[in-house]
């Protein structure tokens, strides 16, 4: 077998791998990126623990047919980035605020598709997604919703201790 062939396997097992490791897998279309802005879009990913790659399209073809996913075969056309997220909603929502940040960025990078929990997820889907807050957001909301009573009666208690002073 030939060193190119033997190559390409080896990049083939490297996207298995990170596919199976990431709870998410977006798919984005990029046209006329300059280098800044793929350095910033990068370390946004590098901070939220995402990975932003470009493969050859039939080598993550691959990778997914292998995987026993075919619903990406017309995605995976074009210059296509890939970003593998440790949650399900970091990539979409770090592509949407770039965009919202940098309305250049709107058509230079799209969103195609994603990979979340072993389900294809369409554009729209993703845009979804990119609207969910991240979890912290959404922990630090159930914390409120759960001492917001609690702190009302602690202040109806301290009402009623300050009257009888």
């Amino acid at each position: 077998m030939s060193a190119n062939f033997e190559a390409k396997k080896v990049v083939v097992e490297e996207i298995k791998e990170k596919i199976g490791a990431a709870k998410s897998v977006v798919l984005a279309h990029y046209e006329r990126l300059t280098v800044k802005e793929v350095t910033d879009l990068r370390n946004r990913f590098r901070v939220a623990g995402c990975e932003y790659k470009v493969y050859k399209n039939t080598l993550v073809r691959k990778a997914f047919d292998e995987l026993g996913v075919t619903d990406f075969d017309s995605d995976l056309n074009g210059a296509t980035a890939f970003v593998f997220c440790p949650d399900e909603t970091s990539g979409c929502s770090i592509i949407a605020k770039a965009v919202k940040e940098a309305p250049a960025l709107a058509e230079k990078i799209v969103p195609k598709s994603a990979y979340v929990n072993g389900a294809y997820v369409d554009a729209e889907g993703v845009k979804r997604l990119a609207a969910i807050p991240s979890r912290e957001v959404l922990l630090a909301m159930l914390v409120g919703c759960l001492q917001s009573p609690i702190a009302k009666l602690a202040y109806a208690l301290k009402a009623v201790a300050d009257q009888k002073s």
